[in-house]
């Protein structure tokens, strides 16, 4: 793969610049969403809420693949960092709702806690830009 096979995104979060990283990385036919939370515009959505907080980050880790032609359907795999596991049943619902019609590999992991102690789910993504989309 050469270095014009590799394309980023970026979301304008004050994270990526201070940090150094892209939203999304597409690399040949595969495209990786870093960690997303409900962070938007620096404000958090759905604070206190595990549904509201997965369905945000969810919502623009899908954002971020729409800029290379893809959606849902050609997701497949999700990771999920809850810090509770009592909201475990809330963050799934959130995923059904999203990625029910074409379900990827997912993995659900209960984590100490993040940068921001209001953030209670993160979440990652990977697609594949040759499915076939049913």
């Amino acid at each position: 793969m050469t270095s014009d096979a590799v394309r980023r995104v970026r979301s304008g979060s004050s994270w990526e610049e201070a940090f150094g990283f892209a939203r999304a990385v597409a690399a040949g036919d595969r495209v990786l969403v870093a960690g997303t939370t409900a962070f938007k515009d620096e404000v958090l959505h759905g604070e206190g809420d595990p549904y509201e907080q997965a369905r945000v980050a969810f919502g623009q880790a899908l954002e971020a693949i729409a800029e290379f032609g893809l959606d849902a359907r050609s997701v497949v795999l999700t990771r999920m960092y809850l810090t509770h596991a009592h909201d475990v049943e809330e963050v799934g619902r959130a995923h059904r709702e999203l990625f029910g019609a074409a379900p990827p590999a997912a993995t659900l992991l209960v984590v100490d806690g993040f940068v921001d102690p209001r953030i209670l789910v993160e979440v990652e993504l990977e697609a594949f830009r040759g499915a076939e989309n049913p």
